[in-house]
């Protein structure tokens, strides 16, 4: 008993590792499409925790159920902050490559926008599980600036966490297949756990 107990267990665990494997390869399929891109990590933020605890058959019929719900409503704000990070990515390069004062001014600005920026939406992901049907723009906003004031040091460690997969991804190009947007998504979904245990601080 204790033998298939195990058995169990470890097809349980290979089970759940390979539906977030399918879950990574149809976001990259998706965010092909630059307004789909943020619409698809939303899709996969509502879809993971199911994905980790095994408890939806029809996982990627409802992937894709729930990327047409974060369509609808966040195609905009995705391109917006697709439009913002290729911004952001150039002003850091540009000015990390210059000389003089003004390059440490720019960087003292542009560093902490940064990070604010990624720790927002690393807050947007921890909280849009949890968002109703009704959910828009601003309410997602909302919800998500007020997660991260009150869990700011756990989202900053989220940020950190990140920053270092992207430094790994610089050296290992090869790993954006299987982590460029699960990594994000279970930074947001440890980012939401604890949320979750206080019940109803975090509500759209």
């Amino acid at each position: 008993m204790e033998g298939a107990g195990r058995t169990n267990a470890v097809v349980a665990k290979l089970s759940m590792i390979g539906d977030l494997l399918m879950l990574q390869l149809v976001f990259l399929v998706l965010s092909i499409g630059i307004v789909t891109l943020f619409p698809a990590a939303f899709a996969m933020q509502r879809v993971l925790p199911d994905a980790i605890s095994q408890d939806r058959p029809s996982l990627l019929r409802y992937f894709f159920r729930q990327f047409g719900w974060a369509f609808k409503r966040f195609w905009l704000l995705g391109l917006g902050l697709y439009v913002g990070g290729i911004a952001l990515a150039f002003g850091l390069a540009f000015w990390a490559s210059s000389d003089g004062v003004a390059r440490i001014f720019a960087l003292a600005v542009l560093i902490p926008l940064t990070g604010m920026i990624v720790g927002l939406y690393l807050s947007a992901l921890a909280v849009v599980p949890g968002a109703g049907d009704e959910t828009t723009t601003k309410s997602l906003f909302r919800a998500a600036n007020l997660f991260l004031l009150r869990r700011s040091l756990p989202v900053a460690g989220g940020v950190i966490g990140l920053f270092t997969w992207f430094l790994l991804l610089a050296r290992l190009p090869t790993l954006f297949v299987v982590g460029s947007g699960l990594v994000p998504a279970l930074l947001g979904y440890w980012l939401s756990k604890p949320a979750r245990k206080t019940s109803e601080d975090v509500s759209i």
